[in-house]
């Protein structure tokens, strides 16, 4: 999403008929908000790695906002290649990395956000949670674009789409469960 993009312009672009943004744009979205509220959670640490998962976070959050567009150039040679007859195919494998990525960020976030709902300042336990639950829902959303671009059920980055999604469960888990909810 370019920086002269207002979040409302943002939703209004994702919300018109056009293809993208769309589900990678908002998937990557969610993990930038997930990792801004891990972010914020860490800041108000007073434990040992408060300020290396702060800076982490910090680091993945700008990954994942550089996601939104990767996703969306990632995305138009397969249309191009749907629209010209031509096999989608060596368009649909190179599309698949920007969401694997957002995979990845979004399960690390949602780890980080489980330490800091169980450890961090208990006054910021809900939005650590919140942040979990967010990187959760974009990790989620992220391999099932995986896995629209990639096939083949035995492909190797499905199979790491899918350890992610794991990975993002557990955490979200921990964090309900340090807040008393699950």
């Amino acid at each position: 999403m370019p920086d002269d993009v207002t979040l409302e312009a943002f939703v209004a672009q994702i919300a018109d008929r056009t293809p993208a943004p769309g589900g990678g744009g908002v998937a990557a979205t969610a993990c930038a908000m997930a990792a801004a509220l891990v972010e914020m959670a860490a800041r108000f640490g007073t434990d040992p790695a408060a300020g290396a998962e702060a800076q982490e976070a910090a680091q993945l959050r700008g990954r994942a906002l550089e996601l939104i567009d990767a996703d969306a150039a990632a995305f138009g040679p397969v249309l191009a290649a749907a629209r010209a007859g031509e096999d989608p195919e060596p368009a649909r494998q190179a599309a698949a990395e920007p969401p694997l990525e957002m995979a990845r960020i979004g399960a690390r976030l949602a780890e980080l956000a489980a330490g800091r709902a169980a450890d961090g300042n208990p006054n910021l336990r809900g939005d650590a949670v919140t942040g979990a639950l967010l990187a959760e829902a974009g990790t989620r959303s992220a391999v099932e674009l995986v896995a629209i671009n990639l096939t083949d059920p035995a492909d190797p980055r499905r199979v790491q789409a899918a350890q992610a999604a794991s990975s993002a469960a557990r955490a979200r888990s921990r964090a309900l469960g340090a807040a008393g909810e699950e």
